[in-house]
This record gives structure tokens, sequence and C-alpha cells, in this order.
């Protein structure tokens, strides 16, 4: 019986998807590279990568993409969202720099404050305990211009913090991360997107 392999899509509309795609080959899975509904379609699972996040919505909305992948999220689609993608799927800025006309997936009932560790030039690395997540202690986590979740509905599960700060949430198959996992060669958010991506394929086929 030839193996399946979940196909993986990244939003590929501006941002680090490149980095994406490496890490879920190592991850098991195969990436697909999101620009068109059709495309999306494709797909088990979905990154929202980082990126610039005003620049990711408006397009988003101009490559008539925002109603496709909200309707997927909707319809069980597992998610991963890294740094901009957490403000993407989130339901409201509540702090942080102006937000620019910004459009939002709203997936994830949580509060954000962009540049939450600083600008660009405060970008730094560090270790964040996932044991909540996995159970298989820290990683090294990097920090670019790293919104947080300051605020969240009852049902969003924090999964990792930060000095105090929430940088790994999870709702339902939405999972959003402050930092950059794909740019440490960290592989463990990837995977769990690979096997929920395989239980969404199995549903999806009624298996």
């Amino acid at each position: 019986m030839p193996v399946v392999i979940p196909a993986i899509g990244i939003l590929a509309l501006q941002g680090d998807f490149a980095a994406h795609a490496d890490t879920v080959v190592a991850a098991g899975g195969r990436p697909v590279e999101v620009r068109t509904p059709e495309e999306l379609a494709q797909c088990d699972a979905l990154i929202l990568p980082g990126g610039e996040s005003t620049t990711i919505g408006k397009l988003l909305v101009r490559y008539a993409l925002m109603d496709p992948v909200k309707a997927a999220i909707a319809g069980g689609l597992p998610v991963l969202g890294t740094c901009a993608g957490m403000i993407l799927l989130s339901r409201r800025i509540v702090a942080g720099e102006a937000t620019g006309g910004q459009p939002l997936i709203g997936a994830l009932d949580i509060g954000v404050e962009r540049n939450a560790f600083g600008r660009q030039i405060d970008s730094f690395e560090a270790d964040v305990d996932l044991t909540a997540f996995d159970g298989n202690g820290p990683v090294r986590a990097l920090f670019i211009r790293a919104p947080i979740a300051r605020e969240a509905a009852p049902d969003v599960e924090v999964l990792a913090w930060h000095e105090g700060r929430a940088v790994l949430v999870r709702q339902g198959e939405v999972v959003a991360a402050a930092f950059h996992p794909e740019l440490t060669g960290e592989i463990r958010l990837h995977q769990d997107l690979c096997r929920r991506a395989m239980r969404f394929r199995e549903v999806s086929a009624g298996v």
C-alpha cells in the first residue's frame, strides 16, 4: 500500500513561506504553495507564515482568498500560524502599532498585541518550554517583531509562555505561535500539523 503524505498548504503571498516548505518536508509532509482558492482546495492543512501581516491580509483580499480561507478553517481544516500568521488568525488587535487597515481572518478568539517584544532591531532567540504542547521540553525560538496573545477566550489554550506572555495558543484545529520555528530547525509544530492533516484527510474521505 502506498504511503500517504499529507498536503500541507503554505500561504505564499508574502513572507517566509519557503522556509516553511523546507520544514514541512522535514516533518513528513508535502508542501503546496497556496496563491489561489483552487490550490487551497488541494490541501489537508494550511500554514500562515511570518511576514508583514497587513500586506498578507490585503493580498488575501486582493487574490480572493480571504473568504475561502475562512470557510476552510470553519470546515475543520487544520492550521498553523506563525508570527504574522498569529495576527491574521486573531479576532482583534488590542495593542501595539497602528493596524493600518489590517484585514483579519478571525478564526482564533484572541486579542493580539503587535510587536510586543519590540521592533526588528530587538529580535532575539530564546528557549521556550513546549511541555504543555507535546511533553518534550523546550525549543529554541526566534522572535522577530513578534506579537503575543494579550487576551484569550476561555476555550483558547495557552501552550507556551515567554516572560509571562502567551506565545503559543490553540483553539480547536487552529494553532498559532508568536515565534518562528521554521527558522531554528524546530519541526515539532509542523509534525503536529501533519498528524492533524492526516486526521482531517481521513475524516474528509469518510475513512
